[in-house]
């Protein structure tokens, strides 16, 4: 698409036109045709589908768009497809409060039911206001849903500029992403890397599901001590001779029923003398005994504690390494089982049970200390405190541990072999900035069991195994059914089971599907199989896999990047990428973290719309990797006024040039105006240096963006951008235009001096590169330009090499443009504070240079009086005209006439030309 050059050039506007160009004319489709060695391969982060983006998708967005564009203008076949990741609870939630709406799994499917309203009242977010849905009916509502809030994100990446193959788009929640995540789920349960358990699980109340380690965040809550009385058991008081009590302080003493020892620090003298020993609980007066154990904390409270089943990680580790029972107390919904536990044998302690029975956790608490109070086995007052509480990171309510029966995939949380093995793989990869390898390093360190994956939710990838039942209907949990991987996708709630009929289902000697679905993570961690074709596409994954590039944000690296070394490991034993870069985050004005969760988010299409897109990537751009960035509306006002230099110099060169008068016959009439004006030869000392220091710039922006630092490569290129505009436009364009009157129309191809010649080329020479060093940032401003005088998109034009800029420079010394400019600005400064127009003539001046930039201040004098508007100037090395020495330069003691920086460039000897 080529576009006549505007009579004013303007940024507004420019999304549209030129998104819709690329798609029509797939600038960013992937060729599937190229070799492995010429493809670079993305494994593009797929958004939770959740409602809405905000303006750290764009952030981080940006930059991976950054080296997309980059590496195709470098000639490799750019493979960046983009997903949405529907599946999860965000989805579930957003269905629930959107529809109004819950899934209840027992009920029967309705054919063509429609939710009682669309998008949510202000009450929808009560269960007790949900209307409940068959689990079918409720998976439609999700994908229903997230079908539409995909075409926004799609039109908001348009939007930006994202430059993705939007022919290769996928769903984490589609047939065929369930299909990858199964056979790889059923290739790990054959090798023994996938297995069930019935253990204590994380439990969110709210969602009555299970939760991973990586999903957890801990959050300061209030709370209390209450120091709670045990009293010595028999053998504690034989042992001792001591009938005192020993006391605990708690701050859940709501789970006094679930007590089953107390333990300290085996180094604490303290409580020395009654390790293995037994104490009788407060309220319900069952003996525990008291333990030693490493984790204890002598400092903590009273350096003693209770063990529950279970009220933190802590309890289950003492319960598995103690080797001790199990009494439960909490239920699923988060509240206290109806059912006394195991342990509770007496009359008064079930009578005491009974009282919590049935309660919330808030309400048991409640409850349980009036009862402390009235038994009199308190001491004092409850002591407030402020402490961290886990909390599934999307969840609002602190976490239970309940016991229950979930999967589990090999992370390294029991392994030794495997951990190790897994630390070698993160080392092995890249990771931009470096620091950030710590950060995985520390997290399998830190992990304390296998990974779990199952979900007790609705939307998502079902776990595809069936389970045989005995002729009592008990399902033989030991011994699951899994299905072909050439019949995956499969949904055991919905399919029989291999060897069975539907009639079979729930019937003693029968089969029942297992319920439960995999985690997100559990899914996402196969984005590059999903993307390059693992299960049906094997030419395709020769070619992209590994991957090249990982892009993600910090805060996921526990969680999607490790979860896909972890799946890439086991299935294929490499790493799935070889560079990972990690972008930080966005900060609000108060230097806080920007999320939904907080409320502080701004969404950025009014953004984009406002400012324009290239002005927010320019924003974006200018944060490096893994660096967190302030929201900056300023920086992006900046942005803009960059992209709109772009456009209005590039007006000014290609009409110096010519090559507008030329475009405006015909484009190809400009390309070949343009390939005219450059074949010039470059012979003024200003135009070589010009050139000689954008040589440097297009070295540095290039190591800059080979090493993954955008940042790096922006600074550089728009540093010389401004000075290219500010001073070396400005000092030839009198002599581009070859004495016509400025914005005269040019024939290029009519004779013109040699002089004038050598300028209209470095100006066409540098307009080209600095189009292509600016396109990864700037896409539209670029493309605009580029299509006034080129055929096809420069986002598939090469990048600028410096070897042509070098060889044209003629190995002149860059300093003549800087020394130019010094000497330009002391002659615009002459006028302003003289209040006049910079048109204003100086009919003579001196100019005090430094002596090392007087002979580049000579090799441009002609444009630098031109520039000035100078009819007399005389260059004076400055040393010498400080120096007394040298007669008529000091004053009559001799000295020097100031006290001066003979390094700053001064003028003397003014006369300025009457108004």
């Amino acid at each position: 698409m080529s576009s006549r050059i505007p009579d004013k050039a303007t940024v507004d506007g420019l999304e549209d036109r030129w998104n819709a160009s690329w798609e029509s004319s797939g600038v960013y489709h992937f060729d599937r045709s190229k070799t492995r060695e010429q493809i670079y391969s993305i494994d593009t982060p797929p958004p939770t589908v959740s409602g809405s983006l905000h303006v750290g998708h764009v952030f981080s967005y940006t930059h991976t768009d950054v080296i997309a564009r980059y590496k195709r203008m470098r000639g490799l076949e750019v493979f960046y497809p983009m997903g949405w990741d529907d599946n999860g609870l965000p989805t579930e939630r957003r269905v629930q409060n959107y529809y109004g709406v819950r899934c209840d799994p027992l009920l029967t499917y309705v054919d063509g039911f429609e939710p009682p309203f669309e998008g949510g009242d202000g009450k929808s977010s009560k269960a007790a206001d949900q209307l409940p849905i068959s689990r079918r009916n409720f998976v439609e509502l999700c994908e229903r849903l997230s079908s539409e809030d995909e075409k926004q994100f799609e039109a908001l990446w348009s939007h930006l500029g994202v430059s993705v193959d939007w022919r290769m788009t996928y769903q984490t929640i589609s047939p065929s992403s369930q299909a990858v995540a199964q056979q790889a789920f059923l290739r790990s349960l054959a090798r023994g890397e996938a297995y069930q358990a019935e253990a204590p699980t994380l439990w969110d109340v709210t969602f009555r599901t299970a939760v991973a380690q990586a999903e957890l965040e801990d959050r300061e809550r209030p709370g209390a001590y209450h120091r709670l009385a045990f009293e010595p058991a028999a053998d504690l008081e034989e042992a001792t001779g001591s009938y005192e009590s020993i006391y605990i302080e708690t701050t859940r003493p709501e789970l006094l029923a679930a007590c089953v020892a107390i333990v300290a620090h085996p180094d604490d003298e303290r409580y020395q003398p009654f390790f293995g020993k037994h104490v009788r609980t407060p309220l319900f007066g069952v003996e525990v005994p008291v333990l030693a154990h490493r984790l204890a904390s002598p400092d903590k409270g009273s350096g003693i504690a209770m063990i529950c089943t279970f009220g933190d990680v802590t309890d289950v580790i003492w319960w598995r390494e103690l080797q001790l029972p199990i009494r439960p107390i909490i239920g699923w919904d988060g509240r206290l089982l109806t059912e006394a536990p195991p342990g509770l044998d007496t009359e008064a302690a079930r009578s005491a049970y009974a009282e919590l029975a049935g309660k919330t956790v808030f309400a048991a608490q409640q409850r349980s200390v009036e009862m402390l109070i009235e038994a009199g086995v308190m001491e004092g007052e409850p002591r407030p405190i402020t402490h961290p509480v886990k909390f599934f990171e999307k969840g609002d309510r602190p976490l239970e541990i309940v016991t229950s029966r979930q999967w589990y995939i090999a992370n390294g949380g029991k392994d030794a072999d495997l951990r190790e093995a897994l630390l070698a793989r993160g080392a092995a990869l890249d990771f931009v900035p470096a620091h950030m390898g710590k950060r995985y390093e520390n997290w399998v360190n830190g992990l304390t069991g296998d990974w779990l994956i199952s979900r007790q939710r609705f939307f998502g990838v079902p776990i595809p195994v069936w389970y045989p039942l005995d002729e009592t209907g008990e399902p033989q949990w030991e011994a699951p059914i899994a299905p072909s991987e050439d019949s995956l996708p499969v949904d055991p709630q919905a399919d029989a089971a291999p060897g069975y009929d539907e009639s079979q289902r729930d019937q003693p000697g029968g089969f029942t599907g297992e319920k439960d679905i995999m985690d997100t993570w559990a899914t996402s961690s196969l984005t590059p199989q999903i993307v390059c074709g693992w299960r049906n596409d094997p030419e395709l994954f020769a070619k992209t896999f590994p991957m090249d590039l990982r892009p993600q944000g910090q805060d996921i690296i526990r969680t999607w990047l490790f979860s896909t070394v972890v799946r890439s490991h086991l299935e294929h034993d490499v790493l799935p990428w070889k560079h990972a870069a990690i972008s930080g985050w966005i900060l609000d004005p108060d230097r806080k973290k920007m999320s939904k969760s907080k409320g502080n988010v701004v969404t950025p299409m009014g953004l984009l719309e406002q400012h324009g897109s290239d002005a927010v990537r320019y924003w974006a751009a200018s944060a490096r990797l893994g660096t967190d960035a302030a929201f900056d509306e300023g920086q992006m006002k900046t942005g803009r006024r960059l992209a709109m230099k772009v456009l209005n110099v590039s007006k000014f060169v290609l009409g110096a040039s010519g090559i507008t008068t030329a475009a405006d016959a015909s484009l190809e009439a400009g390309i070949g105006a343009a390939s005219h004006v450059t074949a010039a030869p470059v012979t003024e000392p200003l135009d070589q240096a010009m050139l000689a220091g954008l040589a440097k710039v297009i070295e540095t922006a290039t190591a800059a963006l080979e090493a993954y630092d955008h940042t790096r490569a922006l600074e550089a290129a728009e540093s010389y951008f401004w000075t290219f505009c500010d001073d070396y436009v400005e000092l030839v364009k009198e002599r581009a235009y070859d004495g016509a009157a400025l914005g005269e129309p040019i024939d290029p191809f009519a004779p013109c001096s040699p002089k004038a010649a050598s300028a209209r080329a470095a100006l066409t020479i540098a307009l080209d590169a600095f189009l292509r060093l600016f396109a990864p940032v700037l896409p539209f401003a670029t493309e605009e330009v580029w299509s006034w005088f080129n055929e096809g998109s420069i986002h598939r034009a090469a990048w600028p090499t410096s070897d042509r800029t070098r060889e044209t420079s003629a190995g002149e010394d860059p300093a003549v443009l800087i020394a130019a400019g010094a000497a330009v600005s002391a002659l615009r400064k002459i006028k302003s504070d003289a209040k006049v127009s910079q048109r204003t003539e100086i009919l003579s001046v001196d100019l005090l240079i430094p002596e090392a930039q007087v002979a580049h201040v000579n090799a441009a004098k002609p444009d630098i009086m031109a520039a000035g508007r100078v009819v007399s100037l005389q260059v004076i090395d400055a040393v010498t005209a400080l120096d007394p020495s040298v007669d008529g330069m000091g004053s009559e003691d001799g000295s020097s006439t100031a006290i001066l920086d003979p390094n700053v460039v001064r003028t003397e000897n003014v006369v300025l030309a009457e108004a």
